[in-house]
């Protein structure tokens, strides 16, 4: 249901029509015509003209607005006298993807409005073609086609990352819960007093499936049911999930053995993962992340994961290459051992218990 919502937040795919707002302080045909290119973006749409920045700023802190345009006094005047007014753009960057988006659209927009002046003003001096005016004003033409995802479809940018994501915590979580419930309905001497190891596996084995079905199912949604490009192998895929969650697993054993409180656990295991999507690379780059990031990225699983998922579906790289992303998953092993350590020192707790509780009955039947 999480996945089926977080689908539906980007299902549109592209953004269109954000508002914004203009603050107008030049009334007349040329900023008339500067607000109509706004508003002609597919991205933008000028649902309000403010009287003060004051106002436009109020209003873009509410979030009424994603940015505002400020177009200044003698607008019109100082382009006839070619002097070049300048309009500012306000906008929240802490929305990277709409801040990005907006950012773009402002600039098409208004390099549209002044190419067209420029037009206007080579042909007005006469000896000059439409064409040869045009190439004067826009000398170089840039076109932007993004290598892996053509129609700039957020939902196949976001959610192909934010899904995973979803499915660690999920993984992790449950896996706390069915410790917990092992714990509360069999007790942990009569769990794992024997064969400590043997007893997790056995406890946690069914479970592995239920959660490869869930990852092997979002990867059918994706590039089977949306038909997004798929370059390289569901086999690779399907395995470095299969690592991942055993990977989920060990990390969920770990923040539960360390206390045997499921309310601790559960806060462990919030803190570890909620940043597991911010720290993927995917909306921002690896490279540019503090050391902390890096380090905590590293923790992550499905950091590792998504290496693999990117190699795949975009690049279609060998599948020896690309499970190469997987080799840190062997630090895993660590708190594996630790979770083991932490069981037996339980058990040794618990059996300790269990001797000084038996004492004072012993000594009530020598009495």
């Amino acid at each position: 249901m999480l996945a089926v919502m977080i689908w539906a937040v980007f299902s549109q795919g592209i953004a269109r029509d954000l508002p914004v707002g203009v603050v107008n302080f030049a009334p007349g045909q040329m900023s008339q015509k500067l607000i109509r290119y706004y508003d002609a973006t597919s991205a933008m749409q000028v649902t309000e003209n403010y009287s003060s920045v004051a106002e436009a700023k109020t209003a873009l802190v509410r979030g009424e607005i994603y940015a505002y345009a400020v177009i200044p006094n003698k607008f019109e005047t100082d382009i006839y006298k070619q002097l070049a007014p300048q309009v500012s753009v306000f906008y929240n960057s802490q929305m990277i993807l709409v801040g990005k988006l907006l950012n773009s659209a402002f600039l098409q927009a208004q390099g549209t409005f002044n190419a067209q002046i420029s037009t206007g003003i080579d042909l007005a001096k006469g000896d000059t073609t439409l064409l040869s005016a045009m190439g004067k004003a826009v000398p170089v033409r840039t076109q932007i086609t993004p290598l892996f995802n053509k129609n700039s479809n957020y939902a196949q940018f976001l959610v192909s990352a934010i899904i995973p994501a979803l499915w660690q915590i999920a993984v992790v979580v449950s896996t706390i819960l069915i410790l917990a419930a092992n714990l509360r309905g069999r007790g942990l001497n009569a769990w794992l007093a024997k064969r400590p190891i043997r007893a997790l596996c056995s406890t946690l084995f069914p479970y592995t499936f239920i959660f490869a079905l869930h990852g092997f199912a979002y990867l059918c949604w994706f590039y089977l049911g949306f038909e997004w490009p798929m370059n390289g192998s569901f086999a690779v895929l399907v395995l470095a999930q299969w690592i991942t969650l055993i990977a989920c697993m060990i990390m969920g054993c770990l923040f539960f053995f360390l206390t045997l409180d499921p309310a601790r656990a559960m806060s462990f295991a919030g803190a570890f993962t909620a940043p597991s999507f911010a720290f993927m690379g995917i909306t921002f780059p690896v490279s540019d992340m503090s050391g902390l990031a890096q380090f905590w990225r590293s923790l992550l699983p499905i950091s590792h994961y998504i290496e693999v998922q990117v190699s795949q579906v975009s690049y279609g790289q060998e599948w020896l290459k690309s499970l190469e992303h997987l080799l840190p998953m062997f630090g895993y092993f660590l708190p594996a051992l630790l979770s083991l350590l932490l069981i037996r020192k339980h058990l040794r707790h618990q059996q300790e218990l269990d001797t000084l509780s038996s004492q004072p009955n012993t000594t009530k039947e020598s009495a």
